[in-house]
């Protein structure tokens, strides 16, 4: 996958899939989520910043794990949220 703008986005062979369709962290506290996305460093599937407790970008930000793609159906897209970079694939 090629994006001359992020090489964090580069760097993806392979993009990871949601293996569940809910945010886990909101599933162990009892939240609610918008959409979600799921972290290409360790798989993990969370919630979008328009969902209250955006773990996602918490996520990404505690584990310093910097690409996302969405897990939404029909949507092809990865975010790096250190480069504010998106590309679609």
């Amino acid at each position: 996958m090629a994006n001359e703008t992020c090489a964090h986005i580069s760097a993806i062979a392979t993009v990871k899939q949601a293996k569940r369709r809910e945010c886990a962290e909101c599933v162990k506290i009892g939240g609610q989520w918008v959409h979600l996305r799921t972290c290409q460093e360790c798989g993990a599937t969370l919630c979008c910043d328009n969902s209250p407790n955006q773990h996602a970008s918490k996520h990404a930000r505690a584990s310093g794990h910097p690409v996302i793609a969405s897990s939404e159906t029909g949507e092809r897209w990865l975010y790096c949220y250190p480069d504010e970079a998106f590309a679609e694939y």
